[in-house]
């Protein structure tokens, strides 16, 4: 380690390519030896403003002034300039090999310095001994990273290989949605469902993280608006195809029984957490996330949040000088950034506007406080109900934006819908109406019994 430091440093001081690479990444802390230290201390000063090589004699007059520098230090110091002035110019053909020696120097010294720090921490009452995760999570993310952009003409093979590699998607289960969006959600992507009150947005989200533990995905659902209890609760009546009444009468016994018969059929996990309403933001979800990883190996295939206009922002404050507008595309800006720091796509819901409520024709611009979340949404799609609808154990829906596929597929469509179960169901057949972006739905693939009725528990059969 020593040796290589001295090497860092003459090969810093003889290639401008190799300071290029490495001089950004690497810190005075890195080297083990306080001259050399201190001489890639005077050197890093001049580099990062003139952008060139300094020479010997710059570094011994900028050495000069360098403050609380004891003697002897200044003469140790010029033994490491010294030995500079001697280094011969360097192979071409060794470029790569000193640039990858040099990240795993960085790598290895910046993961020594913060487990030294975690130590010192632990000993000092002062110190939050619960920010050590994110001072070694920093310390092991240190990379060079080689990759300066996309050459349109260079990089056109991979290019091509892009366009027809399946990309890694999660799918719906209901197949009318994966006919709009090419098979399923993509990663590093914001997704809203928006409805009025009572309507369906927590019963999509619900149904939505039910299937995909069905389709043995790691699921995190954040809930804002009801207790974790509850939310499981909801997602027992899907899973289990029971009414919420019935899966709260079951015995303790049956209850676990079926529990055990839907693990055995799926490898999902579904981790609900639950924060106040208006109290949490992405900052608390980050947080989340890499307690999770550390705690339980647990990393989401995808993230549900209920829902956006009810989460706080991380980076303002609400108050008299800022608006709703501002505050919620903060909001939708930070659950976007989120989704793409962590590669995985985020699903929420937003409300309609008192007009919006009532329209039977709802758009972008009724979304309830900012219009800016239609900005920053990859994919967005509206519920809206009837009494006709509702008497039919139906809902429609209505896409409004779509980054996955042309808007105008499937543009308008009917759901069966079973609240008691939380379940949404595919129209069995499509037919398209006279109007190019007008669809209707004919029967539906389950048939649905009246959502007021309820089972008798005599009808669950004991090894159900």
């Amino acid at each position: 380690m020593l040796l290589f430091e001295r090497i860092v440093l003459r090969q810093l001081y003889a290639s401008q390519s190799y300071a290029e690479r490495a001089a950004p990444y690497l810190k005075g802390e890195y080297f083990p030896t306080g001259e050399c230290a201190t001489v890639f201390g005077v050197y890093q000063k001049f580099f990062d403003e003139y952008h060139q090589l300094p020479s010997v004699s710059v570094l011994r007059l900028m050495l000069d002034d360098v403050p609380n520098l004891s003697e002897a230090e200044a003469k140790q110091a010029n033994t490491v300039i010294d030995e500079l002035e001697q280094t011969e110019p360097q192979d071409s053909s060794q470029h790569e090999f000193l640039i990858a020696e040099t990240e795993k120097f960085c790598q290895e010294r910046a993961l020594y310095i913060a487990l030294r720090h975690s130590v010192g921490m632990l000993d000092n009452p002062k110190e939050n001994p619960h920010a050590i995760p994110d001072i070694l999570k920093e310390a092991l993310a240190v990379s060079f990273d080689t990759h300066v952009g996309h050459d349109f003409f260079g990089d056109a093979e991979e290019r091509y290989d892009f366009y027809h590699r399946a990309e890694a998607r999660i799918p719906f289960d209901l197949d009318v949605f994966n006919s709009m969006t090419k098979n399923g959600i993509p990663r590093k992507t914001l997704n809203v469902v928006l409805a009025g009150t009572n309507v369906g947005k927590s019963l999509f989200l619900v149904h939505m993280a039910a299937a995909c533990a069905r389709m043995s995905k790691k699921v995190l659902y954040i809930t804002l608006e009801m207790a974790e209890e509850r939310i499981a609760e909801r997602v027992d009546a899907n899973l289990m195809d029971i009414p919420i009444d019935d899966v709260i009468a079951l015995s303790r016994d049956r209850y676990l029984k079926k529990l055990e018969m839907l693990r055995q059929t799926s490898s999902g996990r579904l981790i609900i957490k639950e924060y106040p309403t208006a109290a949490a933001h992405t900052g608390h979800f980050r947080a989340l996330l890499h307690e999770l990883k550390l705690k339980q190996d647990f990393t989401p295939d995808i993230l549900f949040v209920d829902y956006l206009s009810i989460c706080a922002s991380s980076r303002i404050k609400m108050g008299n000088a800022v608006n709703s507008y501002t505050y919620n595309k903060s909001i939708a800006e930070e659950l976007r950034g989120l989704a793409v720091e962590m590669n995985i796509p985020v699903f929420t819901a937003a409300q309609f506007n008192r007009d919006g409520a009532s329209s039977t024709a709802p758009g972008l611009e009724k979304i309830s406080e900012s219009f800016a979340i239609a900005q920053t949404a990859d994919f967005i799609f509206a519920l809206t109900t009837s009494d006709d609808l509702d008497k039919n154990n139906q809902i429609q829906a209505y896409v409004l934006k779509n980054r996955y596929a042309k808007r105008q597929s499937f543009q308008k469509f009917i759901l069966g819908i079973d609240t008691s179960r939380m379940k949404l169901y595919d129209p069995k057949q499509i037919q398209t109406a006279p109007a190019p972006d007008q669809f209707v739905a004919t029967n539906l693939t389950k048939p649905f019994r009246d959502r007021t009725a309820r089972r008798p528990l005599a009808h669950l059969k004991t090894d159900d």
